[in-house]
């Protein structure tokens, strides 16, 4: 007798039911419609068609085969999987972010295991194309060795998709954690954090900076964003605090994808915008920390871009050692993080404020990173509708950088006033306000 073992799992949507079923394979081919709808009954807010990733152009190996033959086959090897003793889990998700927030927490509750293991995650009716570019995408992440030595956990996992796509199912695998990796992670996850300070810590620095030295315009308290975009079409709602204690790069990826689903659940009128907070991800100061907030941040950055999620929300990323220089790439955009320091003067220029782009020396123009010290690693969830709102049409603009290169930049009205009104703080009541709202966590 078989017996079949049925996980739930935690990802936050309405539209999810985590119950066992093997579905029925009619088709998997790629829709034309967009895998990041939003399931309200509200119109979705932009399409998102997966990404292309080497090797997805390969030959289907199951063309030819009928949809009946492929589904017997794929709930044959379910079966076989059942009968090596592999824990089946179920998941109704019809888009990706409702398959990601699955895919993620289920990574993040195996590699917080530190014993050897393997499980099967069926989805119900998700492409095969997109399961194929998240599998791609993931292999070729652990090869990178920039990224890779910061994300550590990473490494003993695996994904791939069953009978190489037979259907929509992935298989999950991790090694025994060695006696190195246990040290790691025993290392990384010494210090818990309680919601309630965290939370506190992050309004306190967002009344300090973002409010009081308006370093976001649209936000005039802690608890209401987007306010004076009405006439845009934005109504103003309340800002949703979230809080994710793991350390697990995993497990902070997963709450990310809960959050997103949390907000294509409701309107902007329930939540405006989420902050994420993720205190034991990269704690601390030092160099190290840093540079672990930077690849987990990259990684939430990667996955949601794999689907072209950027043209449903914009991110910004947040750490108490947050250090434009330490950021990768250091004089191109990169994704939720602050535009380049070689591009202040040129940004300062281009907005008219051609004074204080000479007369500002390199330290005070340093002091414009203090708009992303929060007191722990935090993520800024946007909704792109208020982002397009707030920037207006014509906000992206071309950019001279220097050496006859020019780029094209966003922002600079934001960027030049945050600057000069940083600057105008001074470095000693900046890092003050810093090192009390650390405090309050502690």
């Amino acid at each position: 007798m078989v017996k079949s073992i049925i996980f739930l799992l935690s990802a936050y949507t309405l539209s999810v039911a985590f119950g066992f079923t093997i579905p029925s394979t009619n088709s998997h081919t790629l829709a034309s419609t967009s895998l990041f709808a939003n399931e309200n009954p509200e119109p979705a807010e932009a399409l998102m068609p997966p990404i292309q990733l080497p090797g997805m152009e390969e030959e289907d190996p199951f063309a030819g085969m009928s949809e009946e033959r492929k589904a017997n086959l794929f709930q044959t090897l379910l079966r076989d999987l059942q009968i090596e003793g592999t824990p089946l889990l179920g998941c109704d998700a019809k888009a990706v972010h409702t398959m990601s927030a699955a895919l993620w927490t289920t990574m993040a509750e195996i590699s917080e295991n530190d014993d050897e293991s393997k499980v099967c995650l069926v989805l119900e009716d998700i492409p095969i194309k997109a399961l194929q570019a998240f599998v791609e995408d993931f292999t070729v992440l652990k090869t990178q060795e920039r990224l890779i030595p910061y994300l550590s956990e990473l490494k003993r996992l695996s994904v791939s998709l069953v009978g190489k796509g037979a259907g929509p199912a992935f298989i999950i695998e991790s090694t025994k954690r060695t006696p190195e990796e246990i040290e790691e992670k025993q290392a990384r996850s010494s210090v818990t954090y309680q919601e309630e300070k965290s939370t506190e810590a992050l309004q306190s620095f967002i009344d300090r900076i973002v409010v009081s030295e308006a370093a976001c315009p649209y936000t005039k308290s802690v608890n209401i964003a987007a306010v004076g975009l009405e006439a845009k079409g934005v109504t103003p709602g309340p800002v949703g605090y979230r809080f994710g204690g793991s350390s697990d790069a995993c497990a902070a990826v997963g709450m990310f994808w809960n959050c997103v689903c949390e907000l294509l659940s409701v309107p902007q009128e329930e939540i405006s915008t989420t902050m994420l907070s993720l205190p034991a991800v990269g704690a601390g100061t030092s160099d190290e920390s840093l540079l672990r907030f930077a690849a987990v941040v990259e990684l939430v950055s990667r996955n949601l871009c794999l689907f072209r999620g950027d043209d449903v929300f914009g991110l910004v990323h947040f750490h108490p050692a947050y250090d434009r220089t330490a950021i990768h790439p250091i004089d191109k955009p990169a994704y939720g993080h602050l535009p380049p320091r070689s591009w202040l003067r040129p940004i300062l220029n281009k907005n008219g404020n051609e004074d204080e782009a000479k007369s500002l020396t390199d330290d005070e123009l340093e002091l414009s990173d203090y708009q992303r010290k929060t007191p722990f690693t935090a993520i800024n969830i946007l909704r792109v509708n208020q982002l397009n709102a707030a920037n207006g049409a014509k906000s992206i603009v071309d950019l001279e950088v220097g050496d006859g290169i020019t780029e094209k930049a966003s922002g600079i009205t934001t960027y030049s006033r945050n600057a000069i009104r940083l600057a105008g703080v001074g470095k000693e009541k900046l890092q003050a306000g810093l090192e009390a709202d650390i405090a309050m966590v502690q």
